[in-house]
């Protein structure tokens, strides 16, 4: 029962950072205003939202929250930029609003004013990527029109240190975070890697009260958002095989629907030949031009000569 309750109360540093430590409303303040270029002083105005098991299972590496009359979801990347990100804050935002809105309210007959969304993604992954992207929802549709009935935008931005992003300036923990990422890399192949990677950043006045004070909890965050990246990888190479094996099945049943097709317009023609040799022989050449045209009567002859 224990086992249960860890595994589904893991989180990522940054999920952390942002929301569980007691920092968390500080740190998201200053995100928020890095992001909107906004002056807000006051934690209070950040009204949390906790949606669960919606962006990946068992893990927390996204944020919500309500604030200035809009709902800002967070969810950062690992190792991968993910193009249906906008699809899995669709489905995560329609939770956040049933929190917000209260049952009766959907059925006034007065409009429901809701709060803006707002959806960004902060990606650290080691795969070369651009400073900042958008990824639009409807660049799943299988059938786009100019005018789409529904459209969602994800803001992806890079917060590698080397990419240099100008928020990593506005908002220092957001950065400070980033010099953590890179450290942690740095000691990866070594032994007591995260150790290491701690203990240099301390020392570097890198998140440094935050890790002074959980050092022990950042390294169990460290393994399980390890654990999540190798468990998203090995779904997605699974996800690739079972579509590998499905498009071979499916070219499979074409090649043979198409060799049964081909079986059989061979066989009517060969049917044809002979039905117009037997009509020539008995000198019923009007017919011929009939059964060009008259399916039915063809079929009829077909049954009349045994052919």
């Amino acid at each position: 029962m224990t086992k249960k309750e860890n595994r589904e109360h893991k989180s990522s540093v940054f999920a952390d950072l942002f929301y569980e430590d007691k920092t968390a409303e500080k740190n998201l303040l200053s995100l928020y205003n890095a992001l909107h270029g906004t002056n807000y002083r006051s934690e209070k105005k950040i009204h949390k939202i906790r949606v669960e098991n919606v962006l990946y299972k068992n893990f927390k590496n996204d944020i919500s929250f309500e604030m200035d009359h809009k709902v800002i979801v967070f969810g950062e990347h690992q190792a991968t930029i993910n193009k249906n990100m906008p699809l899995r804050f669709l489905m995560y935002v329609g939770r956040a609003y049933e929190q917000l809105i209260e049952t009766r309210a959907r059925y006034w007959r007065r409009l429901v004013k809701i709060p803006t969304p707002e959806f960004y993604t902060f990606y650290n992954g080691i795969e070369d990527f651009t400073q900042e992207e958008e990824l639009h929802l409807s660049d799943s549709f299988l059938n786009p029109t100019a005018t789409n009935p529904l459209e969602l935008t994800v803001k992806i931005i890079n917060i590698n240190s080397d990419k240099g992003h100008d928020i990593l300036k506005k908002c220092r923990v957001l950065r400070e975070y980033s010099l953590f990422v890179d450290t942690v890399r740095k000691y990866d192949k070594e032994e007591d890697s995260l150790k290491k990677a701690i203990n240099e950043c301390i020392a570097s006045g890198i998140l440094a009260d935050y890790l002074k004070r959980k050092g022990s909890e950042v390294t169990n965050m460290l393994i399980a958002e390890y654990d999540y990246e190798e468990d998203i990888r090995a779904n997605r190479e699974e996800a690739r095989e079972e579509a590998i094996e499905e498009v071979w099945d499916a070219a499979q049943k074409e090649v043979e629907a198409a060799r049964e097709d081909a079986q059989a317009a061979k066989e009517e023609i060969e049917k044809y030949s002979r039905l117009i040799l037997r009509l020539t022989g008995e000198g019923k050449n009007d017919m011929i031009i009939q059964i060009a045209e008259d399916n039915a009567l063809r079929e009829r002859l077909y049954h009349e000569y045994h052919l």
